[in-house]
């Protein structure tokens, strides 16, 4: 039985947790080069890969080593940052092209991205931890992947709206910013930590 008091707790904590984080970020550089259904497919599976994983292994997800999960994830977004950066302006038109979005390339890049980067991250570890504080699995469950969800759904649409009036390389060029920033902060904690 679904306990819809623990699941509405569950979504709120997990969504504020994520809203600020990189997922945002991922679904809004996603969104704007990529059919939208197609990339929140790719997300939502990693999401609830990820929550099935926290759910299954409670409060035993607390005991990865983070510095190697900030490590793997700094690298990740710095090669991210590196490709965007390097990456020769395209015309508009052409990105949005269908036979350039097919539906596995699109959706299987953002349940990579997703599966990798937040793997080990708080809203994992907190989703593990609330699953082994209420003992409700599947309320917990629940409550987590909406959370994350809706957070990746704005991204995704945000991402849209805001290439309707911003010119996408701009967008481009600001989001490998912002990827190099989150690369060198995560690389900095696994060294720090």
């Amino acid at each position: 039985m679904i306990s819809f008091s623990v699941m509405a707790l569950v979504f709120g904590v997990v969504f504020l947790a994520e809203l600020p984080d990189k997922t945002a970020l991922a679904g809004l550089v996603l969104g704007t080069r990529y059919r939208a259904s197609y990339v929140f497919a790719g997300v939502a599976a990693a999401f609830a890969v990820h929550v099935a994983l926290a759910v299954a292994a409670g409060s035993v997800l607390t005991l990865l080593p983070q510095q190697i999960v900030h490590a793997i994830t700094g690298v990740l977004f710095l090669g991210g940052a590196a490709v965007l950066l390097m990456k020769k302006d395209e015309d508009e038109e052409e990105v949005r092209k269908p036979e350039n979005q097919t539906f596995w390339k699109v959706s299987g890049a953002g349940f990579m991205l997703i599966l990798v980067a937040e793997f080990g991250d708080l809203t994992q570890i907190m989703t593990a931890n609330l699953a082994a504080r209420y003992d409700d699995p599947l309320s917990v469950g629940l409550g987590a992947v909406l959370g994350l969800w809706a957070v990746a759904g704005l991204g995704i649409v945000g991402g849209k709206a805001l290439m309707k009036r911003v010119p996408l390389s701009l967008i481009t060029k600001v989001a490998a910013v912002l990827m190099l920033g989150l690369g060198v902060w995560s690389l900095y904690e696994a060294v720090a930590g």
